[in-house]
């Protein structure tokens, strides 16, 4: 057995689970320690502080959700798998979000953002000859629209079912993005 691995993962467990139970605010290396069974020291030689190990949280959900999606077939599903992690840990996304670390979790957020429609448009897209220009304006816009969309089920306190309304959005906008990349085609080739 891995047995630092191993200890960073009991910290991050356990962090989780108390994050999952109380604000950030309310919870202290003392208390992640003795919910995983090691020493203050032990915590001190994997994380700097707090923030350090939440950044280390956030960016392993990066990771993971890149490495199970390596397409996105439509804009919805790339709504879906930014609000994934807060989907999956609603209290403490809501906890995140409401701590004085938000700026960490906007931050990647912005990345997994950029990521999912990057990779969206980079394959539904990819037989176009769409300019790069007019692909980074729309990569940029839409990265807008999913990290908005994802800060406003927060701020509403996740109580909307995020899922239900981007897939009726997206019936709703069928062809636009499609007829938007024909116009920066036929214009790019005048």
């Amino acid at each position: 057995m891995n047995l630092p691995g191993f200890t960073k993962q009991a910290i991050r467990n356990s962090f989780m689970k108390l994050l999952d139970e109380r604000p950030v605010s309310q919870i202290t290396v003392k208390d992640i320690v003795e919910d995983c069974g090691i020493n203050r020291n032990s915590f001190y030689y994997h994380y700097q502080d707090m923030p350090s190990l939440i950044e280390e949280i956030i960016l392993k959900e990066i990771d993971e959700i890149i490495r199970r999606h390596p397409t996105v077939d439509s804009l919805e599903e790339g709504i879906d798998v930014a609000a994934s992690f807060a989907m999956q840990n609603r209290r403490a996304a809501l906890h995140l979000y409401h701590s004085a670390n938000r700026d960490l979790f906007e931050q990647h957020l912005w990345r997994i953002c950029e990521y999912v429609v990057d990779t969206y448009i980079s394959t539904a897209f990819a037989d176009s000859p769409i300019g790069a220009t007019d692909k980074s304006i729309l990569i940029r816009y839409y990265k807008w629209v999913c990290f908005g969309a994802v800060m406003d089920m927060l701020r509403g306190g996740m109580k909307d079912d995020i899922q239900a309304f981007y897939y009726r959005m997206g019936q709703l906008k069928k062809g636009m993005l499609e007829e938007v990349i024909n116009r920066s085609v036929r214009e790019n080739a005048d």
